[in-house]
């Protein structure tokens, strides 16, 4: 584990880094119902879900990015899609009150602004229950007329960042084929590129590329194999993930912590475990922020990997949120 110094000067090389994040962005929205005071409706058979509580978040690519703000870097600049809706209103207002940079957040007013919003309902015993959650997505790819635009303007930034964090997690979000191939252009020309795909990850090449156990066996094996695989066999598909894409590939394990490697070296870094309840939702998402943060501040690959799962270990103990990992929240978890 990193000490309290390690972690101190990885912070304040991040204050000088310049970092592009470029991604599938959404909202996450809590609505919590208090069913003691429901009433049948007459209207129709059924208890509404009296909503007494909301909470919004910037979810998926957009919480990569809320986490890497909380990090302070010197610069942070986003690239992704808004649509024409309330749900985009909503996310508008997030990047105002956050002052995240919306230069380059390109509005689509034919798409939906994506969105999961999850009914949590409390009042029939002393837990809280959630219901099915309501999901906003898209089923087309974008537009070549806003491909270009994305395209366009990560080619204005990439002059102007250390590194470059990739957030690709919808099948038809902003990351398509062409945009992919301009990436990973970017990467071979020598810009800083850290990806992480849910479900590409293994059409990324010349990249530093971020997934986790699951989505690394696929890339490798294209077979569910990962469901009685033991740490070797998921260490050597990292191994062969990395010399078959020219990369580096920094992937996580859950609770066996991470391993870094570029196919022949591999070097490993152990997880934070705590004691009690724990919330994993959002902890990839911090990781990947984390170690571009890290990386960007000219950190080693595995003091990188450790940084990202002291991260990790702060948001994972803040449960029902995807929350994010300030400067002294990490060096609290450090030794």
């Amino acid at each position: 584990m990193l000490s309290k110094e390690q972690v101190k000067k990885i912070c304040a090389g991040i204050k000088n880094a310049r970092i592009g994040i470029i991604g599938d962005f959404c909202v996450d929205i809590y609505w919590h119902a208090d069913m003691r005071k429901s009433e049948l409706s007459r209207e129709t058979p059924h208890y509404p879900l009296p909503i007494v509580g909301e909470r919004v978040y910037l979810g998926a690519g957009g919480n990569v990015a809320s986490n890497l703000a909380a990090l302070s870097p010197k610069e942070l600049i986003p690239i992704s899609l808004i649509g024409g809706d309330w749900r985009g209103m909503l996310m508008e207002d997030i990047f105002e009150k956050s002052g995240m940079n919306r230069d380059f957040v390109i509005k689509v007013p034919d798409r939906f602004t994506n969105a999961y919003c999850k009914p949590m309902r409390k009042g029939i015993s002393e837990l809280e229950y959630e219901d099915p959650r309501l999901d906003f997505d898209n089923y087309e790819p974008i537009s070549k007329e806003t491909e270009d635009k994305v395209i366009e303007n990560l080619r204005k930034i990439s002059g102007n960042i250390d590194v470059l964090c990739v957030a690709d997690q919808f099948r038809f979000g902003i990351i398509t084929k062409r945009v992919r191939d301009e990436i990973i252009a970017l990467a071979k020309s020598g810009l800083t590129v850290i990806a992480d795909s849910r479900y590409n990850i293994g059409e990324y090449t010349d990249c530093i590329l971020k997934p986790n156990e699951v989505e690394c066996w696929r890339a490798v094996y294209n077979n569910e194999g990962y469901i009685d695989a033991g740490y070797d066999e998921f260490i050597e598909a990292a191994q062969l993930l990395a010399k078959k894409n020219r990369s580096t590939v920094f992937c996580t394990l859950g609770k066996r912590g991470s391993i870094v490697t570029d196919g022949d070296r591999t070097e490993k870094a152990d997880a934070v475990l705590f004691d009690g309840e724990v919330d994993i939702c959002g902890a990839g998402d911090t990781s990947l922020s984390a170690f571009s943060a890290a990386i960007a501040a000219k950190t080693e690959l595995k003091t990188a990997a450790q940084f990202a799962g002291l991260a990790s270990g702060v948001t994972v103990r803040k449960i029902g949120v995807t929350g994010t990992a300030s400067p002294e929240e990490i060096e609290a978890l450090a030794q």
